[in-house]
């Protein structure tokens, strides 16, 4: 079965985090990837394997070089999108940019950047850190003493590759009404402020103080947050909703009826120390095992060792091998057309030549 962006191709300009991720998800659904990565590139990380390159081969061109430069411009006059995370204005300096590409008005011009392609930052260095704490995120994750980032999670994935990936898919949709690609400008910033809709309207609405453990979903709440176990580990709690939260108060043993009120949060951290009181007396697995599958919204917080092995993850096939590596399968599923992880070796190039004759280029 073929997935759903099946037909479409797409040339890759090497970049590092949200650039590659973006690829990897639209390879992932089904689109024919090709990467140009520099001649002798070495991972950044020094990976053999990195599963944000899995499902897709590569080309070596120095795009500096003519007749590099002369390949990837063959290639994407071929192709239905481009993605690329270089600074604005860099792909037009190698005579790669938009304009450039005007025999091939469909292409869909993706570019990946941290602060946009406009604006006074633009030319700017920064990473995931930088660019969430601009949106206001940053400043709401953590303990009350100090923000903590999110891993980079938020803005590199989410405010980031995803919205490129989208982006690109509504302007492939849109090009095959129009026959007119058009650039998709997707910058981390944007996105990280996109993403916090919802936090924004509940400021609006006085429902949310602009401090960090001092709301509903940023720990403060006794419902809605971690509690340490008698081995180590820790139990995640999100018992919003009253229903929830006397079903879980009851399966840990606890009378709700002599606790404070769940939602006067002048005695939160009373509720807080009662229940963590009663948590510490069990293991995480021993609480795991009374917990899930009901409706008292808790879970044992797994490792990133012991995540693929849970049964709930394992009976939704939700990692998978490839390549000897254990990693994530495509997400979301769909039940016609579903991604997989198509083939393309990391360690051997595809011969410029081959892949210019099959592209018909």
């Amino acid at each position: 079965m073929r997935g759903p962006l099946d037909g479409l191709r797409i040339v890759e300009i090497a970049g590092l985090g949200p650039t590659p991720f973006a690829a990897m998800t639209l390879a992932d659904m089904g689109a024919e990837v090709i990467r140009i990565e520099r001649p002798g590139n070495r991972h950044l990380l020094g990976l053999g394997y990195d599963i944000l390159n899995r499902g897709r081969g590569f080309v070596a061109l120095d795009l500096k070089s003519e007749e590099g430069c002369g390949i990837a411009r063959r290639l994407i006059l071929r192709a239905d999108g481009l993605i690329e995370g270089m600074r604005p204005g860099a792909m037009e300096r190698l005579g790669l940019g938009p304009d450039d590409f005007q025999e091939n008005p469909r292409l869909v011009y993706g570019r990946m950047t941290g602060w946009g392609q406009s604006g006074p930052l633009a030319q700017s260095a920064g990473h995931d850190i930088t660019y969430i704490a601009l949106s206001g995120a940053l400043h709401a994750i953590g303990p009350a003493e100090r923000p903590v980032p999110p891993l980079n999670l938020l803005g590199d994935f989410g405010g980031g590759a995803m919205y490129l990936a989208f982006g690109m898919v509504c302007a492939f949709l849109e090009a095959a009404r129009s026959g007119k690609g058009q650039v998709v400008d997707a910058a981390i910033s944007d996105g990280t402020a996109h993403l916090m809709a919802m936090i924004q309207a509940m400021a609006a609405g006085r429902l949310w103080r602009d401090a960090r453990e001092a709301n509903i979903l940023d720990g403060a709440a006794p419902f809605y947050g971690t509690y340490a176990c008698k081995c180590g580990g820790f139990l995640a709690v999100g018992a919003i909703e009253a229903k929830f939260w006397v079903e879980f108060l009851v399966r840990i043993g606890l009378d709700a009826g002599a606790l404070p009120d769940q939602m006067d949060r002048s005695r939160w951290p009373d509720l807080r120390v009662a229940v963590a009181g009663r948590i510490a007396e069990k293991t995480r697995d021993e609480w795991a095992a009374l917990l899930e599958g009901t409706d008292a919204c808790a879970a044992p917080v797994l490792t990133i060792a012991e995540a693929p092995d849970h049964a709930h993850n394992r009976a939704r096939s939700t990692y998978l091998r490839h390549e000897g590596v254990t990693q994530p399968a495509p997400a979301p599923r769909l039940g016609r057309t579903p991604g997989r992880i198509a083939d393309g070796s990391q360690a051997v190039p595809l011969a410029p030549a081959d892949v210019l004759k099959n592209w018909g280029a």
